[in-house]
């Protein structure tokens, strides 16, 4: 008895050393290919590991102060995804969703762009943007001494941040630029390393190029998320500069601007196992999130959003279905209230599927054994336990604060109207040159907003999410309130700030929301605010003690909207037991999808008939057919949008746009196994150009390669010699 018990024992101390071991591992091999990396950083292990993908650049080919570089291509566009130049005339290519308010906003019933597309045929002909920007990067500095000098352990979360406020404040006033250059610092690994960047901001944007919603949103819902895709998600603009080159306002004397470095575009595409680099503005990350944090995410508040979102999209897909005018008004907002919704979904069946929870758990069961065995329990080994304390302490403030944003600032307008009435009002306590300002502010949005605005729609989702907040739901008030039309709304805003504030106070609409948007800013943000303070010092102490405990583990930052570089492979995936998906989709596809009139998967008949006759010209595999999308392991997330996918030699060769449904949970776990970005085929871009738009003077402007048939030539030449 006594050796089987022996064996038992030494049996499962093997499999206990066996299972850390193994998620060793497992984060080694997962490292391997996630991770978003700064591109001032890459020279080492980042390089080396690039080679070994296959890639034939270098850290100076990608990101080179002095030199032109990969970076000088890359603009963030309109401060939420990303844009590149692919012609030494300031052309920019993005996604369709990321230019769709654009282009909703130059179409009409008489010129629906949305519907048919829009293609500029000359430089007169392509329309100006009021307040699109696109920013570049032209330096990345580490100023992290500079940053943290004077901050201690001992001091308060809040004595921090103002330390490093006023810190902050001296290093971009001492940063060396150009006059029309600007600064920003941003954290990184939670606020234990801050970088400066120098960048520059284009404003004279023009909208050159769109295929229809039926190209450029082929699927919609249905196929958000999803892989196999077939959507030619792009649109094209032109940057515009002054004489000089340089950054200006709107105008008519502007010239098309003049890149360091634009993106050669590859006519040879992708096969399996190629190497891949998406080089952009990545949004949101929290990969060092604790089992706590996610668990909170996927279990309690995702569900909540997710119905909110379900309830509000009901209205309006309907109401988009029923008429022409509410599609157009509609189409931009639907989209992105969909887009979150879908997301959540995946996100949340990623994070079952491959265990994610329960992986962290025990990664974090492995890091509290490293703090015994390393002596630093006393140092660190409160943070684990305080951090399952406040997220518990969170929770229910988490839920309502994030409820109260669903439906007063992401789904209803007219609570949204009233949550800026609010902020108006308040700004009167400052000062009368703050309310002015702000009232100011208020007339420009709603002159803009009624634009696209239907009272039946927004009355119809008044009624679907409020009850998830307030089960006291009075939908009378859009019969009462002087909110539903510019007239009657711009008609409060004027008088005297006292004459203002009673019309406005009188208003149904504003007496009935005023008290909810009151409780939030009196109650449920100071104790979310509080608690998350807390919890953002400890998640910092929580990066900086893995860094310390787990030296050989490899950390990248989590994303923050700074430029990124993020590597893999084109790559298949298989998201259940016996099914696998190729890495590659193609027209074919497109064509077996064709609805006629649905509002989905309806195409345009010249599309149809390219496809019939074959006209495809250089667009094609070597097995003669067209691609249009493929899949690769790069590390991605929201703001990655629009981000060039860029082959072994530098040149574009697809436009990333979307992540596989199962590998949504990658903002909060990365799992190579399952996290694909989807990215379409810069041939289908060109072939929707040329053969579909007939726009060629805009493939006569860009640089067009062929990097593998040029290594073959090369290889057959060295065999004769």
């Amino acid at each position: 008895m006594d050796v089987l018990f022996y064996i038992w024992k030494l049996k499962t101390s093997f499999m206990k050393i066996f299972k850390v071991l193994f998620l060793f591992i497992s984060l080694q091999l997962s490292a391997q290919q996630g991770g978003m990396w700064i591109p001032s950083l890459l020279q080492g292990m980042n390089e080396a590991e690039m080679t070994s993908l296959g890639s034939k650049l270098t850290a100076k080919d990608i990101y080179d102060v002095n030199n032109s570089s990969l970076k000088d291509a890359i603009g963030h566009f309109n401060g939420g995804c990303t844009s590149e130049v692919i012609s030494s005339k300031g052309l920019l290519l993005t996604n369709h969703h990321c230019g769709y308010s654009q282009i909703q906003s130059h179409s009409s019933l008489e010129n629906d762009y949305l519907k048919d597309g829009f293609w500029a045929m000359s430089l007169n002909e392509e329309l100006p943007n009021e307040g699109l920007y696109v920013e570049f990067i032209i330096r990345i500095e580490d100023v992290s001494k500079q940053i943290l000098e004077g901050v201690t352990d001992a001091m308060t979360e809040r004595e921090r941040q103002s330390i490093i406020g006023t810190n902050s404040s001296a290093v971009e006033r001492a940063a060396q630029k150009e006059p029309w250059q600007d600064t920003r610092i941003k954290a990184f690994y939670k606020g234990n390393q801050y970088f400066l960047f120098v960048t520059e901001r284009y404003e004279d944007i023009r909208l050159v190029g769109t295929p229809p919603s039926s190209i450029g949103k082929f699927g919609s819902d249905t196929d958000n998320w999803v892989w196999p895709r077939h959507t030619g998600d792009f649109s094209l603009f032109r940057i515009y500069a002054d004489k000089n080159n340089r950054p200006a306002k709107y105008s008519k004397d502007n010239v098309p601007f003049r890149p360091r470095h634009h993106l050669p575009i590859s006519l040879d595409g992708v096969s399996e196992s190629d190497f891949t680099m998406v080089f952009g503005f990545p949004g949101v990350t929290n990969e060092y999130l604790p089992a706590v944090a996610v668990e909170q995410t996927v279990k309690k508040v995702n569900p909540t959003n997710i119905a909110i979102r379900e309830a509000a999209l009901k209205v309006i897909d309907a109401s988009m279905k029923n008429s022409d005018q509410v599609r157009i008004q509609y189409a931009s907002k639907q989209a992105g209230i969909a887009n979150a919704w879908k997301k959540w979904i995946g996100e949340n069946l990623g994070i079952e599927k491959t265990g994610a929870i329960g992986i962290k758990r025990n990664f974090e069961n492995a890091f509290t054994q490293q703090l015994k065995d390393k002596g630093l329990e006393n140092k660190y080994g409160n943070i684990l336990p305080e951090l399952e304390r406040l997220y518990k302490e969170i929770e229910d403030i988490k839920i309502k604060r994030s409820v109260f944003s669903e439906v007063f600032t992401r789904t209803n307008e007219l609570m949204l109207t009233m949550f800026r009435l609010y902020q108006m009002e308040k700004a009167l306590e400052n000062s009368d040159n703050a309310f002015e300002k702000s009232r100011s502010g208020m007339v420009g949005r709603l002159n803009g907003f009624y634009k696209n605005y239907d009272v039946m729609v927004d009355r119809g989702v008044f009624e679907a999410v409020m009850p998830f907040y307030d089960k006291n739901t009075d939908a009378s008030i859009y019969d009462k309130t002087a909110f539903t039309s510019l007239d009657t709304a711009l008609k409060v805003l004027e008088g005297n700030p006292t004459e203002v504030l009673q019309k406005l106070n009188a208003d149904a609409a504003y007496a009935y929301a005023k008290p909810k948007i009151a409780h939030f800013y009196s109650e449920i943000e100071p104790k979310f605010q509080e608690l998350n303070l807390q919890i953002n010092a400890f998640e910092k102490q929580y990066m900086a003690a893995m860094m310390e405990v787990m030296p050989d583990q490899r950390y990248f930052p989590d994303a923050n909207g700074t430029l990124r570089v993020t590597y893999g492979k084109v790559a298949g995936y298989s998201p259940r037991d016996a099914v696998y998906y190729t890495p590659v989709t193609y027209l074919d596809g497109v064509i077996e999808k064709y609805v006629p009139g649905d509002y989905e998967f309806d195409l345009p008949e010249k599309l149809i008939t390219l496809y019939n006759t074959k006209d495809y010209g250089q667009y094609v595999d070597a097995n003669g057919k067209v691609p249009v999308c493929f899949i690769g392991t790069n590390h991605t997330t929201g703001g990655n949008s629009g981000s060039p996918a860029i082959d072994a030699h530098g040149n574009l060769i697809g436009l990333n746009f979307d992540r596989v449904w199962e590998g949504t949970m990658s903002d909060m776990y990365y799992d190579p196994s399952i996290c694909r970005n989807i990215m379409v085929d810069a041939r289908y871009v060109l072939f929707i150009i040329d053969k579909f738009a007939g726009a060629k003077h805009l493939i006569d402007e860009m640089t067009l390669v062929h990097p593998k048939k040029e290594k073959t030539t090369k290889t057959n030449r060295n065999k004769k010699g």
